[in-house]
């Protein structure tokens, strides 16, 4: 695996890990992000929330792309394509 493809796989998951934060700390109402999380689980919107922590990755995406560091905006863009696919099965469970 190419070296930059794999900075740009991790720097999608950590992207979309502080999307997930940004997005169950906006919507929490005060509660902690734990609280929110097992909430969305359990009420059913955990995959439109996975979904809006995915918005960060657009924007490292197009960062990557401005820079013209190719290989790692196609890591960002498999991460974010197996997060679609992610939320799809869980949308169908």
């Amino acid at each position: 695996m190419n070296k930059d493809l794999g900075i740009g796989i991790a720097v999608g998951l950590v992207a979309n890990a502080i999307g997930l934060f940004l997005a169950a700390t906006f919507l929490g109402n005060g509660d902690d992000v734990a609280t929110v999380i097992k909430a969305a689980y359990n009420e059913g919107f955990l995959g439109k929330m996975i979904s809006l922590g995915a918005i960060l990755n657009l924007l490292v995406f197009f960062f990557f792309i401005r820079k013209r560091q190719d290989y790692r905006a196609r890591g960002v863009l498999l991460i974010t394509v197996l997060i679609a696919v992610f939320t799809f099965v869980i949308k169908m469970l």
